[in-house]
């Protein structure tokens, strides 16, 4: 069966390869402190299924213990090291398997292979976590190797660490008006696709969430980043297929190997 990659909004999607399902940064909420959800309903109830889920940083909009209690009894749990210690709210989730992990480590889940690379972005529990829990990628290898770059600003070895991949889950965007150092926006997203060179992608992390009451802060923001990445890709990638999925849409990209 060919992979399978379902967008549920900012960076949670499911990708499904070689009957296995894999979840990445689980967000369900309506609303998460100042944010509200704004485009798309929160993703069902299957959209919780999954043999394997992955954190990558302890941020709250991608590690969130509410999002995670939902998942089935057993489900496997990847973690940025350190995240026990940082997240107490973690010791609540005893129906799951959980295993800290760090750039470098391969976890097998079912016929898949789970390569734990780097990211470029501060990773600690905000706002007062100590910086002792690095920010995380995957490379999911299965039928295909797909990238999910969690959030990362782009750095000079990226495609040396990354690897060959298929297809690549990169974000394009952010939750608010502006994006601080170690985050991609559309155009640094473009640049990074030209240095993984998949055969496709999927931009993730906009259009989801904002904070309630800047609707009309810098709206563009919100709205354009999907769409400026695959213009942009079209230059800087042209041999990339951009697949910009709506909230709950899926898609199977193509995948050579």
């Amino acid at each position: 069966m060919p992979v399978e990659i379902t967008w549920w909004g900012h960076a949670t999607c499911t990708v499904e390869d070689s009957g296995t399902r894999v979840l990445t940064d689980p967000l369900f909420a309506r609303r998460l402190a100042h944010l509200r959800r704004r485009r798309g309903a929160p993703p069902p109830t299957e959209a919780s299924v999954a043999d394997v889920a992955l954190v990558s940083h302890l941020h709250a909009d991608h590690l969130h213990v509410p999002s995670l209690a939902r998942l089935a009894p057993g489900t496997r749990l990847l973690l940025p090291r350190g995240a026990s210690r940082q997240v107490p709210g973690l010791r609540r989730l005893a129906h799951l398997r959980l295993t800290e992990v760090a750039p470098g480590d391969e976890t097998h889940v079912g016929d898949l292979v789970i390569r734990t690379v780097t990211a470029r972005h501060d990773g600690r529990r905000l706002p007062f976590g100590p910086h002792r829990s690095p920010a995380l990628g995957f490379v999911i290898e299965g039928t295909a190797r797909t990238y999910f770059a969690g959030d990362t600003g782009l750095f000079e070895s990226m495609a040396d660490e990354v690897g060959p991949i298929d297809v690549a889950l990169l974000p394009v965007g952010g939750w608010g008006p502006y994006l601080g150092p170690g985050h991609l926006d559309a155009g640094r997203a473009a640049q990074a696709l030209a240095r993984l060179m998949p055969r496709s992608a999927v931009p993730v992390h906009y259009g989801t969430y904002w904070p309630i009451g800047l609707e009309a802060v810098r709206p563009h923001e919100f709205h354009a980043p999907g769409h400026e990445f695959a213009r942009l890709a079209t230059t800087h990638a042209p041999g990339v297929t951009v697949h910009r999925l709506g909230h709950g849409e899926r898609v199977r990209p193509e995948v050579t190997r």
